[in-house]
């Protein structure tokens, strides 16, 4: 920050001050549709229906709902060629992932099949992702297991653990498809990209960790997801591990991420990573069938029932003394999903350049969940690995996602007995090797570089979940991305500006080193909104700048401090105990001997302030346009005041020797 002498621009003094503007009062209705508008509407959805004929806008709102039907005439055989490849391809993953995932979930195998049908195809119709690949997610899956195997114990109850599943998967898809409907899809952002970092490394580490299971062929195993709970599990144990299951799982895992790591090397490659599950399901069950490995401790899925989804809307029991634990698990795993499967069709969509639009997203995932949930199916999004293959395999649209749920219903209608043999062994290696993607500690890493309190908060979330429960570790990562929310409303940055030489702007002292202090003014900007949360901080944090400014002027023997200047150009809003603090500052500043003056208020600051007619208390004259200008008035004053007081000393110095010159 430069002290020396103070070079003042010449447009201050040349130029008359602009007068700043109070926008013309609107009615009501017009400003409330307005809001409305900016708040729900951002993106003007209804902007392609104006000055459309009524056939026209029947047609549009069918292709808005079902965007099959606006991209469909426009598909050809190119298309075609790439989307049975992709889906083809997708489906080799999808039905070994099936099956593994429904086992985390203590469902039956076969619903991971069911979950890979019916909900892919009604996504198909109604998304706007050409990318997502739809299916059951491990996170989604754990949660659904945790939750209800809270309450009702999957293996005492299959029948109503089975029932509460779906309730809780039609909760997930009202909530998901209202969340569209209403255009409250920000809720969903309140998951920041630190908080689902290191929730999703938590969950991965903890079905990692549940997978010992599976890896030693143990037959009890605990139900809580904390890490001390699995260990204790894993070794009070010992004498029931299984060394056979262990080696062959050990084996899989081991090939499984080679062939990741092949198809990560060189992306050209992809399907030997998308093959690698359903080769070792073919292999280990070829292996179990020849060697009879299901009679000496390795434990197999047993029989898959043959058929297609059976109906099963008469099984959602709304009056059932579950119904909580299906609406809290179906709120808490669909926003989960929701959140996982919009960052997933963003991030591939910014890969090809086009958008995708979020609320008709949530739309498409609710339907497809109510839809699933009256069909066999539980909890189904846009999982990461399974999209990846699809875009890696030159997916076109969503067509892929038909042929997927086709290859699906082929294997339920007549592959199902195939995997009588498969070991539950492969199914945890599939698992394993598909969560370690999900630690991302180069991404935390990242987040410690950047942001520290966003570290923070990735941690919060990864130990609360390791060392708590899924539901602790998605709480404490919530609470404190709002915490931080409302720090940043709570707590606006402040900051001293200073001007820049050569120039007639005005920057902060502490972003430029070069800048110069106004010799008996402070310059102050206020970065956000005043509102109730921080118009007390903010008087307070003025006046320590009123404050600090003095005790340094006084230090350095500099004039005293006449102006305080306020730049309001970041300040896009102000409620009435904004407006109060405003009119305290203006009272503080007086009773100091200061002068308040105001820079650049936006439309509605400046219109609220008329209003309560705070303009009259500070005064129309002490309102500029820009910070130059308010300096400049500022820099008149002084010179003006020290003229003055120049004058006045003189003239008082000639009387004092006239007078002593008519003594003598």
């Amino acid at each position: 920050m430069g002290t020396g002498e103070y070079d003042y621009p010449k447009s201050s003094f040349e130029q008359q001050p602009h007068k700043v503007a109070i926008p013309p009062p609107q009615p009501f209705i017009k400003s409330l549709k307005t809001t409305v508008k900016e708040t729900f509407f951002p993106d003007d959805p209804l902007r392609q229906f104006k000055n459309q004929p009524p056939s026209r806008k029947f047609v549009l709102g069918v292709q808005y709902f079902f965007p099959i039907f606006d991209w469909g005439s426009r598909y050809n055989l190119s298309f075609f060629k790439s989307d049975v490849i992709a889906g083809i391809t997708i489906a080799s993953l999808a039905i070994p992932q099936g099956i593994s995932y429904a086992k985390l979930a203590n469902l039956p195998p076969i619903l991971g099949l069911y979950s890979s049908f019916i909900p892919p195809l009604v996504y198909a119709m109604m998304g706007s992702s050409k990318d997502l690949a739809v299916g059951t997610v491990a996170v989604a899956s754990l949660l659904i297991g945790s939750m209800l195997g809270a309450v009702v114990n999957a293996n005492e109850d299959p029948k109503l653990y089975l029932q509460l599943a779906f309730m809780a998967t039609f909760f997930a898809g009202v909530l998901q498809a209202s969340l569209g409907i209403f255009r409250l899809g920000f809720i969903v952002d309140f998951l920041s990209h630190a908080t689902i970092v290191g929730f999703m490394g938590g969950a991965a580490t903890v079905v990692c960790l549940q997978q010992l299971k599976g890896i030693l062929g143990l037959e009890h195993f605990t139900h809580a997801t904390d890490l001390v709970s699995v260990l204790r599990s894993v070794f009070t144990q010992t004498h029931e591990w299984r060394w056979e299951s262990a080696v062959l799982g050990i084996c899989f895992l081991f090939y499984l991420l080679v062939a990741r790591f092949v198809s990560t090397k060189r992306p050209k490659l992809f399907w030997i990573s998308a093959m690698a599950p359903l080769t070792s399901v073919i292999l280990g069950s070829v292996l179990v069938y020849l060697t009879h490995a299901e009679k000496h401790g390795v434990q197999v899925i047993g029989e898959l029932k043959k058929g297609l989804n059976p109906i099963t809307i008469m099984d959602l029991s709304f009056g059932s003394q579950y119904l909580s634990t299906a609406i809290k698990t179906g709120i808490v795993t669909g926003v989960i999903a929701l959140a996982e499967g919009i960052a997933v069709g963003r991030s591939f969509a910014m890969f090809k350049n086009y958008n995708i639009d979020g609320n008709k997203e949530m739309i498409a995932f609710g339907m497809m969940n109510i839809a699933g949930s009256c069909t066999s199916c539980y909890l189904t999004t846009g999982p990461f690995s399974r999209s990846a293959v699809n875009f890696n395999a030159g997916c076109k649209t969503a067509v892929s996602n038909i042929v997927m749920a086709i290859a699906v219903m082929i294997t339920l209608l007549f592959l199902t007995p195939l995997f009588h043999y498969t070991p539950l062994v492969v199914l945890s290696s599939i698992i394993i090797s598909a969560m370690l993607g999900l630690i991302n500690y180069e991404e935390a890493i990242h987040l410690w570089n950047l942001d520290k309190f966003d570290f923070v908060v990735c941690m919060s979330a990864y130990f609360g979940v390791v060392f708590g429960s899924v539901e602790i570790g998605l709480v404490i990562a919530v609470a404190l991305s709002l915490l931080r929310v409302l720090l940043f409303v709570a707590r606006p940055k402040t900051f001293a500006l200073g001007h820049i030489p050569d120039s007639s702007i005005y920057r902060s002292i502490d972003q430029y080193q070069n800048v110069k202090t106004v010799p008996g003014i402070l310059i102050l900007q206020i970065d956000a909104p005043i509102y109730f949360a921080n118009a007390g901080y903010l008087r307070e944090r003025i006046s320590r700048w009123v404050n600090e400014e003095e005790d340094r002027l006084k230090s350095a023997g500099e004039d005293s401090l006449q102006y305080v200047i306020l730049a309001l150009s970041a300040v896009g809003n102000i409620d009435t105990s904004g407006i109060t603090m405003m009119g305290e500052v203006k009272k503080v500043m007086e009773r100091r001997g200061l002068k308040l003056v105001l820079a650049n208020p936006g439309g509605e600051v400046i219109k609220k302030m008329n209003k309560a007619k705070l303009i009259e208390v500070i005064g129309q004259e002490w309102i500029y346009l820009t910070v130059g200008e308010a300096v400049g008035a500022c820099n008149f004053m002084l010179h003006t005041y020290k003229n003055v007081e120049k004058s006045g000393s003189s003239g008082s110095s000639l009387g004092k020797e006239t007078q002593s010159d008519s003594n003598v």
